[in-house]
């Protein structure tokens, strides 16, 4: 086996490791693109890169034929053509809510870094891996802990079936009273007289969902509750 031989399967064995780390962050949160899709994308982003490279410096040309060749050409069309596996995992949900982003980010991410391993950026990779998996996993809690208020919040559809339309008012200001802020109120006609009020909160991300659920319960005037945490 040629040493070229050898330095290709080391880059594509790192590519493997480092496609393996992301997948599994994935793969921990239940989220659909996991484990095997983020290496295969990330070994063959490093194959076809390498691939690239090689064949730029295969046909050097004649002096009747002059060849030139972009060392990247194949590794460019990885970074749109991945572009159609990222949409694919971004939903919209019932509620308008968007979910799937950063998925779809962490597939383009791992694409990235096997374009790099190809390429011979190693530790560019693996520091890029390193960064990726602490913003993901760490940045979102220390921002929680000292970053603006509105990072230590978190959003929450809560709907309700309210008996009377003149208790509107009062039960609003009883949600305001519990420490929830309003962000918007929808109010809807129902056909049996009572009124659908669908509302988006916000209250402090360390409170439980169903604290925020026996607290709007227990106000006057409210009958069914319908609560959905959008995070």
């Amino acid at each position: 086996m040629t040493h070229a031989e050898i330095e290709v399967l080391i880059k594509l064995g790192i590519s493997a490791v480092l496609g393996l780390v992301i997948g599994l962050e994935r793969e921990i949160k239940r989220k659909p693109v996991g484990l095997k899709t983020s290496l295969v994308i990330s070994i063959v982003s490093c194959l076809l890169t390498i691939v690239s490279i090689e064949s730029a410096y295969m046909f050097p040309g004649s002096d009747s034929v002059n060849i030139t060749m972009d060392p990247l050409r194949l590794a460019a069309q990885i970074v749109s053509g991945i572009g159609f596996l990222g949409a694919g995992v971004i939903l919209r949900r019932g509620n308008d809510s968007i979910s799937g982003l950063t998925t779809a980010a962490m597939i383009w991410g791992a694409a990235g870094i096997g374009i790099a391993v190809g390429a011979g950026f190693f530790l560019e990779a693996i520091a890029g891996v390193t960064l990726l998996i602490i913003s993901v996993e760490f940045m979102p809690y220390l921002m929680g802990l000292i970053g603006p208020k509105q990072l230590r919040e978190k959003e929450i559809r809560l709907q309700l079936k309210v008996r009377e339309k003149k208790n509107i008012a009062d039960i609003i200001t009883h949600i305001k009273k519990e420490k929830i802020s309003i962000k918007t109120i929808r109010i809807k006609d129902l056909e049996e007289g009572d009124q659908l009020v669908q509302l988006i909160i916000t209250v402090h991300f360390k409170r439980l969902t169903t604290d925020v659920y026996y607290a709007v319960s227990d106000i006057d005037g409210v009958g069914n509750v319908e609560i959905e945490n959008l995070h």
